[in-house]
């Protein structure tokens, strides 16, 4: 086993990322930062046109739900880039049925979604970041999977939870071959998914939030450039909570 290299600026020049879920509030957020650091940028998503990314980035369709579609396009993209340095795993969708009333179907979408839509790229790209000796991957958890849900119902708060260990067992899986796997775990961030579990209103601008306001995109996308940069060479197999002080442990 080697040391990892030292820590070193928050700058991504001369990497290529992939990065999942970039239609949406916090992806599209990730995309702009890393394009701002430098990095080439693939981004990936559901919807048919994923809008207007910055020139550094290209988009392509892809549903991560479909093993052999994420598949396909990382082996694609390999074979015209040569290499994947950064995985960011933003794709998600959230619910807050209760219990009692969620379904065999609500779960299984949850659970498809943002469970192994983070399993299929990581199952594949993983293997591939430890023969080339690097890698930082870097999903998106939840503040929920560490108390229990804010907004959001059982179904989701469970799949985020698997998400973290999944993280932490490639982290200590990867941290001999030079593979880093991280979890970023936000408190409420005004998105389109999370109107989706607040009929659409804003968040309270202070409420129970110790900073005083809930997350914006920008908030989530800077801590992600942190976990996947050389600032955070000497980081990996950890949650880090980015909630404006809702939760403090």
């Amino acid at each position: 086993m080697t040391g990892s290299p030292l820590s070193g600026p928050s700058r991504l020049d001369g990497q290529t990322a992939l990065i999942t879920g970039a239609a949406g509030g916090i992806g599209r957020a990730v995309v702009a930062a890393f394009c701002e650091a430098g990095a080439d940028v693939i981004a990936t998503d559901i919807v048919a046109d994923g809008g207007k990314f910055p020139a550094r980035a290209s988009y392509r369709r892809c549903d991560v739900t479909d093993r052999g579609a994420i598949e396909g396009l990382i082996d694609d993209e390999l074979k015209i880039r040569g290499k994947i340095d950064i995985l960011v795993l933003c794709a998600g969708t959230i619910a807050n049925t209760p219990l009692p009333q969620s379904t065999d179907d609500e779960w299984e979408k949850i659970l498809a979604v943002n469970l192994m839509g983070t399993v299929n790229p990581v199952r594949k790209l993983y293997p591939v970041m430890v023969e080339r000796g690097f890698g930082k991957i870097v999903a998106l958890g939840s503040i929920a999977a560490k108390i229990g849900g804010v907004a959001s119902g059982p179904a989701y708060v469970a799949a985020k939870s698997a998400v973290h260990g999944l993280m932490k067992w490639v982290a200590k899986n990867g941290a001999g071959k030079g593979v880093y796997a991280n979890v970023i775990a936000p408190g409420p961030v005004e998105t389109p998914m999370w109107a989706t579990v607040t009929d659409r209103a804003a968040p309270s601008a202070n409420g129970n939030v110790p900073l005083g306001r809930f997350g914006q995109p920008e908030d989530i996308a800077q801590s992600i450039l942190f976990l996947c940069s050389p600032a955070s060479n000497w980081i990996t197999g950890t949650v880090l909570d980015v909630n404006g002080g809702m939760l403090m442990d």
